[in-house]
């Protein structure tokens, strides 16, 4: 008896490789299918969402309209501290590239009381575009934004070429503007 439980568990090991073969290629299967995933998801990710600001005067401005400029879309608050100290910046900024092709869109956030929003543009004269987004479609749409400040650079061609969280390098965003409005 012992003869035939010994026959009987001989190809256990044979069996084994097969086994381990299988696994090996299900896990391959698994990486490639992530690997697929993570690709479409960076691709898509890359190209800025097709979304319409609604200006403080009630203008409707679309993303797509502004194709062929470099456009900054900026997320911001009345309330938040950074936000507000980096916003003479912006507007230094907006103003040295605004000829050379540049657009901006200051997107206020849903909880900035829209009368804060048009007394802060107003006293400090903002020279571009301010939005609200009351019901945070925007924040969503580009990544569902909970962070003051974020800016996002849009390339020409409307894809996203870098987001910003919390205050920017202006020298290095200078850079990316500059190489991005002579594309």
């Amino acid at each position: 008896m012992e003869a035939k439980n010994a026959t009987t568990a001989t190809p256990a090991p044979a069996a084994a490789p097969r086994r381990r073969l299988g696994l090996k290629l299900g896990g391959l299967a698994v990486v490639a299918a992530v690997a697929l995933f993570g690709y479409s998801s960076l691709s898509a990710r890359n190209a800025a969402p097709d979304v319409t600001f609604v200006k403080l005067d009630g203008q409707k401005v679309a993303l797509k309209d502004l194709r062929g400029k470099v456009v900054m879309v900026n997320f911001w608050a009345t309330s938040c501290t950074t936000c507000v100290g980096e916003m003479p910046q912006m507007i230094s900024t907006y103003n040295k590239y605004k000829d050379q092709g540049l657009d901006f869109v200051a997107v206020a956030m849903s909880y900035d009381p829209p009368n804060y929003v048009l007394n802060y543009t107003e006293t400090r004269k903002l020279p571009f575009k301010v939005a609200l987004d009351p019901q945070d479609t925007l924040a969503k749409a580009f990544g569902d934004v909970k962070l003051t400040p974020t800016t996002f650079v849009i390339g020409k061609d409307g894809s996203i070429l870098k987001r910003y969280v919390g205050e920017p390098q202006f020298a290095e965003l200078h850079q990316l503007l500059e190489k991005a409005l002579a594309a």
